[in-house]
């Protein structure tokens, strides 16, 4: 009898359970990626004004976001999930405080996040940096559950060791598991190959391919896990080139994903992209959108009621505990980072009169940034009794330019706002944010520097376009890929410029400057091009360099090991060092820095001489390639001629 009763309990709770997963639900996904710590409204953070409507331009700013979230889920009755695809921190001062105080997640924990996955940018701090921060906010239960599938520790290697056993413990897991109103929801994360590129310092952590591993974890969390939902948390990204475009790649090879949260490559979607069943979303950068994704489940199938994108902008009043927690956030940044150099984080420290914006393409931003390394390794190492110490060249990828400097509704140039343009990384002794190295090149390889512009940033996108202090150059796009520069200059606007000697026979070493994290991917570029553009970092001597930390530039040579020069440091001194025009007792940026000032130009022509002038062996092989083919072509074309008069 007691067997009956138990086969009868079991049999009406799975007919139970098949009544509720064959009814018909909505649930309600709100979703964000590449936060990037952009916790205040900008731009500029001193016009933001969170409870305050209607009164500034400012966009973004999580104390907004966290109205919105609220407004979502009291004006629904059915389960809403919030998701975020990764990159939640650097981009700002408050990074600057993530190791000790995790200030992101702890925000995104008071916001009820329930997942996040992990992005690029957590790695800038290597695995033990980010150990730092998941460790921080663990300790007192203040974070969103964070999910990664393919990232694989090295067994031999132990610099990877404390983040392996923040993993193991729990606190990053492949997959979680969310039930709401009897449905079971499995999300996992996963990390592109084209964002693994841009986190050389996650290094010796590799990651595994996104679509092997998403194959992996949906048959895991169907099959075993039982799951009725599976998302993916990706930080790949969409691209309009689909061949590149890794979310909708893995959509498409990969079966039974129901809907992707993407990140990384800063996308505005405004609607759903549907492939292969698979709904994917991605709500542009910095907190300037949040997505909203209404849906049905019913019989497995899922229907989109609604999406839609919700600005965060000034039409929003911002909620009193997130920006209570943001405010304590900076008293933080300002006793334990700021006040060591003099400054806190509103302090105005120039004027403007004009927008300074990142392009792609030559821009007054990059000009200022490249000019302010040049001028500050000059200003700490330059050794006037030896010339050669000069640093003539200093180059900036836009990559690593993360935010526009705009004048706002006053000209004031805060440190807060100045920071977010130059923001990111770490150094090798360990404190944030990059450090400049100097190494000596010969003329042919600052051709060969110039050409990642040419025709390695046309091939693998915005990041490797390079902005350049102390030269100009002209190129042409119809000539050979890797030969595309016809004339280099060296000097500056005020001092006038000099034609440069780029051929073999010149053997001058010139000295330049870069951050850290540029100059890693030297070996990057040598292997992408096939070694044609390999170069050889070199010391004063002309002896390679073995490793790039021995050439971090020392800015207290009296004090034990390397005082690491930090370019945003830099930054913060050269805009200090402005002329006071008007009188007003602050610094203006000059008028110089209004627009381009034709460093980098275009010549596209099909003239065979500009073709071929001055061309590599590149050059030369491939013309004499064009000869044969055209050789071909017309015994073709005679041949053809010959039968055609014969017939």
């Amino acid at each position: 009898m007691q067997k009956v009763r138990l086969f009868v309990v079991a049999m009406l709770t799975v007919c139970m359970a098949s009544v509720v997963y064959a009814e018909k639900k909505t649930f309600t996904i709100i979703h964000t990626n590449d936060l990037h710590s952009h916790l205040l409204g900008f731009s500029p953070n001193i016009d933001y004004t969170p409870f305050r409507i209607n009164d500034d331009k400012t966009v973004g700013g999580w104390a907004r976001i966290q109205t919105v979230f609220r407004d979502i889920r009291k004006e629904r009755d059915n389960p809403v999930l919030t998701l975020d695809a990764g990159d939640f921190t650097m981009g700002s001062l408050f990074h600057m405080i993530t190791r000790e105080e995790a200030v992101e997640l702890k925000l995104m924990r008071a916001m009820k996040f329930d997942v996040t996955c992990l992005g690029n940018h957590e790695f800038d701090l290597m695995p033990p940096g980010l150990a730092r921060i998941l460790n921080a906010a663990y300790k007192n239960g203040e974070l969103p559950q964070i999910v990664l599938a393919n990232a694989r520790f090295d067994a031999e290697k132990d610099k990877d060791d404390t983040l392996e056993a923040v993993f193991k413990r729990g606190i990053v897991k492949p997959y979680t598991i969310l039930e709401r109103d009897g449905v079971r929801f499995g999300i996992y994360g996963v990390l592109g190959k084209e964002a693994a590129e841009d986190a050389p310092f996650a290094s010796p952590m590799k990651f595994d391919d996104i679509v092997e591993t998403s194959k992996k974890m949906v048959k895991l969390l169907r099959e075993k896990e039982k799951v009725d939902m599976v998302i993916c948390l990706s930080h790949s990204g969409l691209w309009d080139d689909k061949s590149k475009s890794e979310d909708e790649i893995m959509a498409k090879e990969v079966d039974g994903i129901d809907i992707i949260i993407s990140g990384h490559t800063h996308t505005k979607v405004m609607e759903p992209i549907v492939v292969n069943d698979t709904i994917i979303v991605q709500a542009w950068e910095y907190g300037k959108h949040v997505g909203v994704l209404d849906f049905t489940i019913e019989k497995g199938n899922i229907e989109i009621k609604k999406y839609r994108i919700v600005e965060i902008d000034d039409t929003i009043k911002g909620d009193a505990k997130i920006n209570n927690m943001i405010l304590a956030a900076i008293d933080t940044i300002n006793e334990t980072v700021l006040n060591a150099y003099n400054l806190s984080f509103k302090q105005v420290i120039a004027k403007t009169r004009f927008d300074m914006r990142i392009e792609e393409d030559e821009c007054n931003l990059g000009n200022m940034i490249a000019d302010s390394m040049r001028w500050y390794v000059n200003r700490y190492d330059y050794d006037e009794k030896d010339p050669v110490t000069k640093v003539v060249i200093a180059i900036e990828s836009r990559g690593l330019i993360r935010d526009d400097l705009l004048k706002g509704k006053t000209g004031d140039v805060a440190v807060c706002d100045l920071f977010r343009t130059l923001p990111l990384g770490i150094g090798m002794d360990d404190t944030m944010c990059y450090p400049i190295v100097t190494m000596y090149v010969y003329g042919q390889e600052i051709k060969k520097a110039l050409e990642i512009l040419t025709s390695v940033y046309p091939l693998k996108g915005s990041s490797y376009f390079i902005q350049l202090s102390g030269l100009k150059f002209t190129y042409n796009p119809n000539r050979m890929i890797f030969d595309r520069v016809t004339e280099i200059w060296l000097g500056d606007e005020e001092s006038g410029y000099e034609l440069l000697d780029y051929s073999d026979s010149n053997k001058q070493l010139y000295r330049i400057a870069a951050n850290i994290y540029n100059s890693t991917f030297l070996k990057v570029i040598g292997s992408f091009t096939m070694n044609i553009l390999d170069i050889v970092p070199k010391d004063r001597q002309g002896n390679p360099i073995k490793d790039l930390k021995e050439v971090r530039v020392d800015m207290d040579k009296d004090t034990p090991g390397i005082q690491e020069l930090k370019e945003w440091i830099g930054l913060m001194e050269y805009v200090q060092s402005f002329e006071d025009i008007d009188g007003d007792g602050l610094p203006d940026i000059p008028d110089k820095y209004k627009g381009k000032l034709g460093r980098i130009v275009k010549q596209a022509s099909w003239n065979p001489v500009s073709l071929l002038s001055r061309g590599t062996c590149l050059t030369w092989i491939g013309f004499a390639i064009f000869l044969v083919v055209l050789g071909i072509v017309a015994m073709i074309a005679r041949f053809v001629i010959r039968r055609f008069v014969r017939a």
